[in-house]
């Protein structure tokens, strides 16, 4: 195991990218566990922080931390300095799950942390370590490394097929990100074979490629509405599951409160999102290319 970690990981220059996932872990583990006490009003269990009755947000530590990690990793990029720099890297993690654990607050400008919307929080913190975990074992995007295998290549037409490889998976991702199924775009970016498989296989109905391509063809897009019903519907509830036991849900904090309500909001999400796309914007006949019900400009701030 030693000998393994040592060839890995060390000799790699990946420790790190290890503390980082690790602090990382830990800070998100540990500042989920303090918001769930203080929303349960322990009273062993110091509460918020809220200087002259001003609630500061995690986040803001988060980002304070970030700053301070980032521009100090920075500062020694050059010197080769690892064990400062697997500080700094703990640092930066820490502060990164602070940040993104109030990431919904950040996106929606509001407090949305117990609300439905606050679960963008766990997706993004689940997106983070899922990336970082890919890069740890040695993944990068499109199997290419860093520069190695561009700089290894010995001629024109080796270089210019490397190019062309990268260009095209490209072209796989923005597909496959188009016709909605994000998780594969994103581990394809690592796993090139699954970008493949994301764009040849049925778009998901609400997303825009389902909108563009299956709009004058019903039978398709009733097959893609099926087919994300059947296939959605296990992975939502244990997503939901999940995030019950880590965001805590609104209402119920028993073990079977959390299944039923896992249940019942799977079918709930499942009725509001699987459905058709609309058809595309017709230029004809629209003077302003506008679309009805979308946010009005102007908005007050």
């Amino acid at each position: 195991m030693l000998s393994w970690f040592r060839r890995e990981i060390v000799d790699q220059g990946h420790l790190p990218m290890l503390f980082f996932l690790i602090g990382f872990v830990l800070a998100f583990a540990f500042i989920r566990i303090s918001v769930r006490l203080i929303r349960a009003q322990v009273r062993w269990w110091p509460g918020n922080i809220t200087p002259g009755g001003q609630h500061v947000h995690h986040v803001v530590f988060g980002v304070v931390m970030m700053v301070i990690a980032g521009g100090g990793l920075i500062a020694i990029s050059e010197d080769g300095n690892r064990i400062g720099a697997t500080v700094l890297a703990t640092l930066f993690g820490i502060g990164a799950a602070l940040t993104l654990d109030e990431f919904a607050l950040i996106f929606y400008l509001n407090d949305v942390y117990w609300e439905e919307q606050g679960r963008v929080s766990v997706d993004a913190v689940f997106v983070a370590i899922a990336v970082t975990g890919m890069w740890l074992l040695g993944l990068r995007p499109f199997e290419l490394g860093d520069t190695e295998n561009f700089d290894d290549a010995g001629d024109r037409v080796q270089r210019a097929g490397l190019v062309v490889a990268v260009l095209v998976n490209l072209v796989l991702a923005a597909i496959v990100l188009a016709k909605g199924k994000i998780w594969t775009g994103l581990v394809g970016l690592f796993v090139v074979p699954l970008l493949w498989v994301g764009a040849i296989r049925l778009s998901r109905p609400g997303a825009p490629w389902a909108r563009w391509r299956y709009a004058e063809r019903p039978r398709r897009m009733r097959r893609a509405v099926a087919r994300e019903r059947r296939l959605r519907r296990p992975v939502i509830r244990a997503k939901i599951f999940v995030q019950d036991l880590i965001a805590g849900s609104p209402d119920l904090e028993t073990v079977r409160g959390s299944v039923e309500h896992s249940r019942t909001a799977a079918e709930a999400e499942l009725d509001r999102r699987v459905r058709p796309a609309p058809p595309p914007i017709s230029s004809i006949g629209a003077p302003s290319g506008t679309m009805d019900g979308l946010p009005r400009s102007g908005t007050p701030t």
